[in-house]
């Protein structure tokens, strides 16, 4: 079983500029990158065609941590001061399930721990001291 936590960027459009910047001055190396665009349509939300450049998601690789930043899905709004969370990556879906309801206790879901095209279980919430966790399952190989 693998449980990691790492610090989560999301933006709100600008999320490639914020890459480079991260490049530059903190020698950061790009290890994934996809766009919106990249990903698999959903029908019953359609993408607009001005975000499909937007990142979707990216991990970049800061001296021996992995920073991931990406763009908020097009329509969303994310406040000033909450742009960072921390992502949960567990290998085990059992085990996220219960990160996930221990985390929202006294808390607020913003996203139901559910399985998307990029994770067998993946949830946000808001912990009852206002802190953003982001519940993330990796596929099994």
């Amino acid at each position: 079983m693998i449980l990691h936590l790492t610090p989560f960027i999301m933006l709100d459009g600008n999320a490639k500029e914020a890459i480079d910047f991260y490049v530059q001055s903190l020698e950061a190396k790009v290890v994934f990158i996809q766009t919106f665009g990249e990903s698999p349509e959903t029908p019953e939300i359609p993408l607009p065609a001005h975000a499909r450049d937007r990142i979707a998601h990216s991990v970049l690789k800061v001296g021996q941590t992995e920073l991931m930043v990406s763009d908020i899905s097009p329509g969303q709004s994310h406040p000033i001061g909450k742009q960072v969370t921390i992502c949960i990556t567990t290998s085990d879906k059992e085990q996220a399930v219960q990160l996930y309801e221990s985390l929202r206790q006294d808390g607020q879901v913003s996203l139901e721990l559910q399985e998307t095209h990029f994770s067998p279980a993946y949830g946000m919430v808001i912990d009852k001291f206002g802190v953003i966790f982001q519940i993330f399952t990796e596929r099994q190989r």
